[in-house]
């Protein structure tokens, strides 16, 4: 009985006797061990490859980590992929049927997160491309704000109420960038009225000295102050000077009322529009 059950045919001519060989069973326990071995190494040379790609990104303050880190990911993932296959191959699964399917699947993932991977592809832009950083006061789809985070799906923005603004990376790299950080200073831009009847000279003396009297005002470049326009009500000062970027948007502000106030106090005459009502009845009269 013991004997028939061995010499009984199980696949492709083969018996149970011979699976149950010592060395059939040699050669499983060779496989397996060879398939641990190879495992093992897969995992030893993706983690070294991981950790190599981050420590590039940690080595120069200039690339960013999260580039880094996604590119360590993909390395690694990819590494242990390859040991799989290589692992199949080792007890004679063909592999081809196998990549032909994930080939297939991965494009169905593809075409169903377009959307998805089209902000990871422009997120992967901005990283590497760095048209702005964290903490740099940008406007970007529409939207200003400070950077807050840089991921490779989205953009974090605070805007001026300090309101969470999240914008897709799709749309930050699709559309114009402004980044008013970029530079170190920036050039203020007014315009000041004063009445025809008022002094020129004595105006433009006391805006030049009321600005430029602000340690925030830069005499480098040269600050511009000049008549520019003859309105139908006022003659028109366009005023010029350079600040630091941190300090432009409270310094701006600020001149409008200094200027006003110095102007009250010279006496110059700031105009404003007026109307003159004729009574037609009394007129008539």
């Amino acid at each position: 009985m013991f004997e028939q059950i061995l010499n009984h045919e199980i696949y492709n001519g083969h018996t149970v006797g011979d699976y149950l060989s010592l060395e059939f069973l040699a050669g499983i326990a060779g496989s397996i061990l060879g398939a641990l071995l190879l495992l093992v190494a897969g995992m030893m040379i993706s983690g070294w490859i991981g950790r190599r790609i981050r420590a590039i990104g940690l080595r120069y303050q200039s690339l960013d980590d999260t580039l880094f880190n996604f590119l360590a990911n993909i390395a690694r993932y990819a590494v242990l992929a390859f040991t799989v296959l290589i692992i199949l191959n080792t007890f004679g699964i063909q592999t081809t049927s196998i990549v032909a399917v994930i080939g297939a699947a991965g494009l169905a993932i593809g075409l169903a997160l377009q959307g998805t991977l089209s902000n990871i592809a422009a997120g992967v832009m901005i990283i590497l491309f760095r048209p702005f950083k964290i903490g740099d006061f940008v406007e970007v789809a529409g939207k200003s704000g400070t950077v807050k985070d840089i991921s490779l799906n989205y953009t974090e923005l605070a805007d001026l109420s300090n309101v969470q603004v999240i914008v897709p990376n799709s749309q930050v790299w699709g559309n114009i960038i402004t980044n008013y950080s970029t530079n170190q200073t920036r050039r203020a831009e007014w315009t000041f009225g004063v009445g025809y009847g008022a002094n020129l000279k004595t105006a433009e003396e006391v805006i030049r000295k009321t600005i430029m009297s602000d340690p925030r005002s830069l005499s480098d470049p040269e600050p511009f102050i000049q008549v520019n326009n003859l309105g139908d009500f006022s003659v028109d000062f366009l005023v010029r000077v350079w600040v630091k970027s941190a300090d432009f948007f409270p310094y701006q502000a600020d001149m409008k009322r200094k200027v006003k106030e110095a102007l009250d106090e010279a006496g110059v005459d700031i105009p404003f529009p007026t109307r003159t009502l004729i009574n037609t009845a009394a007129a008539a009269e």
